[in-house]
């Protein structure tokens, strides 16, 4: 855990939600996405693609995060789960339950919530059952 370097989160932005944008709805990108403004919604890495988020200090997400990389400075009402790396920076505040597989937390940072990390070993470990079938 303390000998890998994390994977730092890509510096290319690809979209952005500029401040005193709000938008109402569930968001799928890949790449880089930065939120100034709100968003009502969940915010998810397209399937099978990285994806980097990044929240300034004034954006507001209500809604759940799923993503590789997350960067926090702003307000999570929501769960945050990323595959690989949480960075959260002094402003951030998250109410919710944050799973993480690299965490860095700077002074100052909120969480309302759990922070849960997240195994690969234990999740190669987990046993999938076949459902029943109807006969």
């Amino acid at each position: 855990m303390f000998g890998n370097k994390p994977s730092k989160p890509q510096n290319r932005i690809d979209c952005l939600i500029g401040a005193g944008t709000v938008i109402e709805g569930d968001l799928t990108f890949d790449g880089g996405l930065r939120v100034d403004g709100h968003v009502h919604g969940n915010v998810i890495s397209a399937e099978g693609k990285p994806g980097t988020l990044v929240l300034s200090e004034a954006a507001r997400i209500e809604g759940e995060i799923r993503v590789s990389h997350v960067v926090i400075n702003g307000t999570v009402v929501g769960p945050v789960h990323a595959a690989d790396y949480v960075e959260l920076q002094g402003k951030a505040n998250v109410t919710g339950d944050v799973y993480y597989r690299t965490l860095e937390m700077q002074l100052g940072a909120v969480v309302q919530g759990r922070l849960v990390y997240q195994d690969d070993i234990k999740a190669d470990k987990v046993v999938k059952f076949k459902p029943a079938s109807a006969e």
